[in-house]
């Protein structure tokens, strides 16, 4: 077909896991006594323990993609959807099948992404321009334009490395939507953006496609932009292809699917949240019984864990998290208390915890991202997307049909019954 600009054909994606190489919290000097003595009574022909392990991100997929359109490509975590648009990006190789592209793509992937950290703004335009294959000239043209989207006219000689992770994220994304490629892939690194800059950035991207006639795959965990944005879907289950088709379809099967449910993740090495100040390292939800649950009755307490590493000396760190529903409509967001204090954390292992009472969250499915940042300073450490998805169960509802209750929340209020000695009534 003369207007496909994408074809994927059974691609693949094997990673070899080597379990030898996973870092321990804490190493004794017994252990490292005792893992040299290992060492050494390998080469005397001991019997070897296999430490490796196959894991296919990726496995048979296959789909097309015509010029104009914007797919969002949905699942949950680990289903291989960054995978998928590295490949697509060319960072990475496929194990198996092929991808034909037609034109040039510019990727926004993580915070950093096709950025030189010594480079200063200015200069990281021109040289993702010429990645591109742009000549100067045509980089000057849209020079202002990326400039004046970015909002960074400040800091545009200062070295990129400086610049906050909001900042770093305006520019990256400036420059991959104005150098006119014909495929703009973009990961939900706009999650590190405040609220207004990404409207701007959904925006700019339906512009792209409807008027630019240009193709954009997105990656959210945003179901409200995925429907508002994207007129196609590519659902993604444990590295295969599950469904690709009309953007409703594939929403509400992510939706109603038990497997959506992720209370629990862990970060590994890859793909680890993380700066050279914090490290985040696990995060989950519990139930009022210190369990780890996807499903919360409403009618009871449940927490909002998260585990990180400091590993510098940190004045004034602030760790919170954002609250969305299925729609993309943010509930509410927290932070750590203990900043306002500028307490001083040292190095070491932390737990943050968030309690949320009983009767608060109405029906439905809930997804939760985090954040780290300095205050007084508004200085971002490291954010990360949408990656717990839990489930709040309304078992009381209301009526003869014990339909469940409208609106967003679900609180539990107060109300009295008076008599009333006709017709007149005090409500005391």
């Amino acid at each position: 077909m003369t207007d496909t600009i994408i074809e994927v054909e059974n691609l693949g994606k094997r990673y070899v896991l080597d379990h030898q190489q996973e870092r321990e919290k804490y190493t004794a000097l017994r252990d490292v006594i005792a893992q040299g003595v290992k060492s050494v009574l390998k080469g005397f022909g001991g019997k070897k323990t296999e430490t490796k392990e196959e894991f296919w991100a990726l496995k048979d997929v296959s789909f097309q993609v015509k010029r104009g359109e914007v797919v969002g490509i949905i699942g949950r975590n680990g289903a291989g959807k960054s995978t998928l648009l590295k490949i697509l990006s060319r960072i990475t190789e496929p194990t198996t099948g092929r991808v034909r592209l037609k034109g040039r793509v510019a990727s926004l992937l993580e915070v950093g992404t096709g950025f030189h950290p010594e480079l200063t703004g200015r200069e990281n335009i021109y040289l993702n321009g010429a990645v591109l294959g742009m000549m100067r000239q045509e980089i000057d043209r849209k020079f202002d334009e990326i400039v004046a989207f970015a909002e960074v006219e400040k800091f545009l000689d200062t070295p990129v490395k400086r610049y906050s992770s909001g900042m770093y994220v305006r520019l990256a994304f400036a420059v991959a939507a104005h150098l006119e490629p014909e495929i703009l892939v973009v990961d939900e690194v706009l999650a590190v953006g405040d609220a207004a800059f990404q409207k701007k950035c959904l925006g700019k991207m339906g512009d792209v496609a409807s008027k630019e006639g240009r193709t954009v795959l997105f990656v959210s965990h945003n179901m409200g932009a995925i429907r508002g944005l994207c007129n196609r879907s590519l659902l993604l289950s444990q590295g295969k292809l599950k469904f690709y088709t009309d953007v409703e379809t594939a929403v509400n099967h992510y939706l109603s699917e038990e497997q959506t449910l992720d209370a629990y993740i862990e970060w590994n090495e890859n793909n680890t949240p993380q700066s050279s100040e914090i490290k985040f390292i696990r995060a989950y939800i519990l139930n009022r019984d210190q369990e780890i649950v996807s499903r919360i009755d409403c009618r009871h307490s449940f927490s909002i864990i998260i585990e990180y590493e400091v590993l510098t000396n940190l004045t004034g760190l602030r760790i919170g998290f954002s609250l969305q529903n299925s729609e993309g409509i943010v509930m509410c967001g927290s932070n750590d208390p203990e900043a306002w204090n500028e307490q001083n954390r040292k190095v070491g292992y932390y737990t943050s915890r968030c309690d949320f009472p009983e009767y608060i969250l109405n029906n439905g499915l809930y997804s939760v991202c985090f954040g780290a940042d300095k205050y007084p300073y508004e200085r971002a450490l490291v954010s990360t997307s949408y990656c717990l998805n839990f489930m709040i169960e309304d078992t009381e509802g209301h009526g003869t049909m014990k339909e469940k209750l409208p609106g967003v929340i679900r609180p539990k209020l107060k109300w009295k019954i008076h008599t009333c000695n006709h017709g007149k009534c005090k409500i005391t």
